[in-house]
């Protein structure tokens, strides 16, 4: 494979499986250009970490091919490792403080004293964790593990940064400061890799989105895009008075759906929402559709819709 220079990652037809038989990524291709953030989306098992494990040559895959930074991972896995950063959804280094483990990742990664220092209070600062320093890694909460690892990371240089769910426990203030850092560091040429399941942080952050599904890629472009191609629809959100049962939810979707005032229909909880490019044309048929089967409605909103409704779209198609 000729890898393309302006592209820091390159996939082409990559397949792993564990047993010969079920593939946990079958046949996928994509790309990630130089100070690119790309993310990649999908349910739980869909094969996100599997393929940031193959990409950051912690596994080999059964076929397919690899370029990171113009490298084979099967063939220069130590200088592609010197090169990137990695956030998993493990742990490691519990036994050690929290001052402890950015001072254990400085050397390890042969930072310079002065500069580590430096990093090092700075990210203490930022994810704030400079009271808790000296606390070891174990007595931390999930989500201040969770601000531990991403800060180590954050301690070296590298070209490419692979984050596997970064923000899990964390609250909104912190999830929102550690994008804005991200995006600083992308803006000044890092590469990201970023697997999340909170789908606004991937609306906020990406620059391009692949959505994962039973070991595929279903879809893929930038948030805009994929909001035009799978929704240059709207969504109806109705609150039901009471809920529905099944039987009765199931006639109506029945209806909506064979009278084309819809592409898809949806019960959550008391709330049904409906997918589709004609809504406002056929809010009145759906409204009276709805007194017709004595479903009394407690409110209503016509909205755009988002990358939730994109990516539900997709993976349930």
């Amino acid at each position: 494979m000729i890898a393309h220079q302006e592209n820091a990652i390159e996939v082409h037809n990559l397949t792993k499986t564990y047993d010969g038989r079920h593939k946990a990524v079958d046949n996928i291709s994509f790309h990630v250009s130089k100070g690119e953030i790309y993310g990649l989306l999908g349910k739980n098992g869909a094969g996100k970490s599997t393929t940031i494990k193959m990409l950051t040559t912690l596994i080999r895959p059964t076929s397919g091919e690899i370029s990171i930074l113009g490298l084979d991972p099967s063939k220069h896995s130590l200088q592609i490792r010197r090169r990137i950063g990695v956030v998993q959804q493990s742990e490691s280094f519990d036994f050690a403080t929290v001052e402890n483990n950015l001072k254990i990742y400085a050397m390890l990664w042969e930072v310079p004293r002065e500069t580590a220092e430096a990093r090092i209070e700075e990210v203490l600062e930022l994810f704030e964790l400079a009271d808790l320093r000296k606390v070891r890694a174990f007595e931390l909460s999930g989500g201040q593990k969770k601000k531990l690892q991403v800060a180590r990371e954050l301690i070296h240089d590298m070209d490419i940064l692979f984050l596997d769910e970064p923000t899990v426990g964390m609250d909104p203030i912190m999830r929102r400061r550690i994008l804005d850092s991200i995006r600083k560091r992308a803006d000044s040429g890092l590469t990201v890799l970023f697997t999340t399941h909170f789908l606004d942080e991937a609306d906020y952050l990406c620059d391009r989105i692949g959505i994962m599904s039973d070991g595929k890629i279903r879809a893929e472009g930038t948030s805009y895009d994929l909001k035009e191609k799978y929704g240059g629809m709207r969504t109806l959100d109705i609150v039901l008075r009471d809920p529905i049962t099944e039987d009765l939810y199931s006639k109506l979707k029945e209806a909506i759906l064979a009278g084309s005032l819809a592409e898809e229909s949806r019960m959550e909880r008391k709330q049904l929402k409906i997918l589709g490019k004609n809504i406002t044309r056929n809010l009145d048929q759906i409204l009276s559709l709805l007194r017709s089967m004595g479903i009394a409605i407690d409110g209503i909103n016509l909205r755009d819709a988002t990358l939730d409704d994109v990516f539900i779209e997709v993976v349930n198609a």
